[in-house]
């Protein structure tokens, strides 16, 4: 399954394998500083402690053994010599003291004698190490991958007979190895290792939230909804836990009110029945014909709420339908004609009889007012546009939200025949919001109105899908 960068899960993992490479590329880098210090240290203690020996050798040893002193401790790496001047003529250490400091714990000598120490980088082109030939400074070149850079030591300690031994020794810093299959080799496997774990942290956080995600939307569409199992971390829980608790409150709240509406409506009958039995006891027949016709539109009323309340408490499950095929069944069952067009061969899912009386009070109700009526549909966006145009003189821009509200009528007369009870879009309204949906309505430039539906196309709603 392909993961998204804009995924919480694509995104954690991304951060944590960037974050990985950075600490390793510090790591190194900091390894290698520390390396080379290391090696740069060991070598200049290993020739201030040679240099220490032939020190103590000098001053032990006969004056006719000092040149053969200095010719048996002379080397490719460290130079020797006995001068009556220091070649270092400063004593600022360059080191920090630690080679003095060094010498003086191998001669036992504290504070005595004169001990100074040079220290310096060795800039441009360079044998790899002094007093080789040619020959053996490119075999040296080679092993060393080219990569050199030098650092030169120069001693000068004073020894007895207001002598100098000086010392010249050159070190270089080895080139950095990268073994680069053993990298290689732990970037892979680290980098498959987090993932794996990762992917199994992710889907044990992203699995409950995917279907918090899904509940949430039936929950929106109106659709029965399962209390979810408390899985996961325990943000996760108290999350599901309070979802849980939301859609109990929230069914309850509305099958209360929705209760109310139909007792209210039940208990009209009765009183309403009553009422019309005296009213046929009336002499006068034009006050008895007026009273019956309040009576019985009274009686209307009470039966379209009734239905309306009805549709509000409708247990119909969702169904897969194709839309297309659904609307072209629409147009032939009803009486009222419509032009028909639209997007074919994809599929939603609808309460189908709900979906067919909200769609027939809109067509119906654009017929009443705007005599001949046309219907688009389309997949757009990841929705179903359902447009419904008629050719009548349109309403004013004040009420095109009024129109949804219950018993409301642009129809001024009260007859019903005309201007029907006023719940005709308010019940069409409420059946798609209730599919996730929304209905509006806007006048036409050409003339008339167009009510727009859109139904959206969540995971949980696609063809095929959840």
């Amino acid at each position: 399954m392909p993961v998204s960068l804009r995924s919480l899960r694509g995104q954690l993992v991304l951060l944590v394998v960037a974050a990985l490479a950075v600490a390793q590329v510090i790591s190194l880098w900091l390894f290698a500083d520390e390396r080379s210090l290391a090696v740069r240290a060991a070598l200049g203690f290993e020739a201030a402690g040679r240099a220490a020996n032939v020190a103590r050798l000098v001053e032990e040893a006969p004056s006719d053994l000092h040149l053969s002193i200095l010719r048996a401790a002379n080397s490719p790496l460290v130079r020797f010599d006995l001068s009556d001047t220091p070649s270092v003529q400063h004593t600022g250490h360059s080191d920090g003291g630690g080679v003095e400091a060094r010498i003086r714990a191998l001669l036992d000598d504290n504070f005595s004698r004169d001990i100074r120490v040079e220290l310096h980088e060795i800039q441009g082109q360079i044998l790899p190490l002094p007093h080789l030939s040619p020959g053996m400074a490119e075999m040296h070149k080679a092993m060393m991958r080219g990569e050199l850079s030098a650092v030169e030591m120069n001693l000068s300690i004073a020894v007895d007979g207001s002598r100098w031994l000086n010392v010249g020794t050159r070190f270089e810093r080895p080139p950095f190895q990268w073994p680069f299959y053993s990298m290689l080799t732990f970037a892979l496997s680290a980098g498959m290792i987090l993932v794996v774990v990762f992917w199994f942290v992710m889907t044990r956080l992203l699995g409950p939230l995917r279907q918090l995600v899904a509940a949430a939307d039936r929950l929106g569409r109106g659709e029965d909804v399962r209390e979810l199992p408390e899985i996961g971390p325990t943000e996760v829980r108290d999350l599901t836990r309070t979802f849980n608790h939301m859609q109990d409150r929230l069914t309850r709240f509305v099958a209360d009110r929705t209760r109310l509406l139909a007792a209210l409506g039940h208990d009209l009958r009765s009183p309403l029945t009553a009422m019309r039995v005296r009213v046929e006891m009336v002499d006068d027949d034009e006050t008895r014909d007026s009273l019956i016709a309040s009576v019985e539109e009274m009686q209307s009323m009470v039966e379209a709420t009734l239905t309306f309340a009805r549709g509000l408490t409708g247990s119909e499950s969702p169904e897969v339908v194709n839309v297309s095929s659904f609307l072209e069944d629409l147009r032939k069952d009803m009486v009222v004609p419509f032009e028909l067009n639209g997007d074919r061969d994809y599929e939603a899912r609808l309460r189908p009889h709900a979906m067919r009386r909200a769609l027939r009070n809109v067509i119906e109700n654009a017929e009443r007012y705007g005599g001949s009526v046309h219907m688009h549909h389309e997949l757009a966006n990841g929705e179903v546009v359902m447009t419904i145009d008629d050719e009548g003189p349109g309403i004013p821009a004040t009420d095109l939200e009024r129109v949804f509200d219950p018993f409301f009528r642009l129809e001024k007369s009260r007859s019903l025949e005309t201007g029907g009870h006023g719940l005709g879009l308010s019940i069409a309204r409420t059946i798609v919001r209730a599919h996730g949906g929304e209905i509006s309505l806007t006048n036409r430039e050409a003339g008339g109105l167009r009510a727009t539906i859109t139904i959206p196309l969540a995971e949980t709603n696609i063809a095929k899908g959840e």
